[in-house]
């Protein structure tokens, strides 16, 4: 048994369809596609954490004031009846 219920040569058949509509070189301008994108992607959120690290260096003073406001309040509400 396979992935899923799907057996190896389930896969292999699926495959060789795609493969036959789409041809190999399609199949791989997708793939290399697909590829930069996660590449990009990932470079992305390291420069974002990378530029947040930053501004924690150079501004420590707001930092501060995030943190206090950061702070929880706790509370309970309370519902008055009306009398008419």
């Amino acid at each position: 048994m396979g992935i899923g219920g799907i057996s190896i040569w389930q896969l292999l058949i699926v495959l060789v369809i795609i493969i036959l509509l789409f041809g190999t070189k399609k199949l791989r301008n997708i793939g290399g596609d697909l590829g930069s994108a996660i590449k990009n992607f990932r470079n992305s959120v390291r420069e974002g954490a990378q530029e947040i690290e930053d501004h924690k260096k150079l501004y420590p003073e707001q930092q501060d004031r995030a943190s206090e406001k950061e702070q929880i309040i706790e509370a309970q509400v309370s519902r008055k009846e009306r009398s008419n």
